[in-house]
């Protein structure tokens, strides 16, 4: 058995991926003509692959796998990161996306334990679509709200233009070039139906109500706006 203190070689993962299968009724073998291990019953094969993380190179093994078998699995030790995390749900959605089949392997004091996170099955497209639906609308909605392209695609560190900081600014105007408003006054000029929620939740402090239902532009809103001077041009000359 392998400790915490003891070093873990793939060889180490092959006897607990051979008892699980053997003790489900299957043949087990290993290293055959270059498969890690190939698991049979009757006409049905399995093929295991054995890696101590999972990368790149682990995934294009398992998917040249399916050229001979449809039921192909990845076999690695638990990781240290929680099962609750992005990074393991997003892994597991690619396993599901390849149909891979995906198996984990705790390595105790006194023993291991493997746990199949989930079997190779057909990945049903329409349906992960149909899930994602909310978030496609999400997405068309951004694409909407926003006036053009003024991002660079793959940046992270710059500051990122969205619809909902567009009609911050064009409010934002608005007050500045009419004076306090309300919301439906502000709707009625073309800031959009999300111009109340905007100015009630006030989430970079822009705006500061000065009566029931009126607001004008704060000190931080006026100065914020100088870091969006082509939005500010463009949107004092709408109003």
């Amino acid at each position: 058995m392998k400790g915490k203190d003891k070093k873990l070689y793939e060889v180490d993962l092959y006897d607990p991926v051979k008892n699980y299968f053997t003790e489900q009724g299957y043949d087990v073998y290993g290293e055959v003509h270059d498969c890690d291990v190939v698991v049979v019953k009757d006409d049905e094969l399995i093929i295991i692959e054995l890696k101590l993380r999972l990368n790149l190179d682990l995934v294009m093994q398992a998917t040249k796998r399916q050229r001979l078998s449809d039921q192909v699995y990845v076999a690695i030790p638990r990781p240290t990161y929680s099962f609750r995390s992005q990074k393991w749900r997003d892994i597991c959605y690619l396993m599901r996306r390849l149909e891979v089949g995906l198996i984990v392997i705790s390595f105790q004091k006194n023993k291991e334990q493997l746990q199949v996170i989930h079997h190779p099955v057909s990945f049903d497209r329409v349906k992960s679509m149909q899930l994602s639906k909310k978030r496609r609308t999400r997405l068309l909605a951004e694409i909407e709200g926003r006036t053009g392209d003024f991002n660079i695609g793959g940046s992270s560190q710059m500051k990122i233009m969205t619809a909902y900081k567009e009609t911050c600014i064009h409010i934002a105007c608005c007050l500045i070039h009419h004076g306090p408003l309300s919301a439906k006054v502000l709707r009625e000029i073309g800031t959009g139906d999300k111009t109340s929620r905007i100015l009630i939740r006030n989430y970079d402090e822009w705006f500061e109500r000065i009566e029931r239902g009126v607001y004008a532009i704060s000190e931080k809103g006026k100065k914020d706006l100088k870091d969006y001077p082509e939005f500010v041009e463009h949107y004092m000359k709408l109003v």
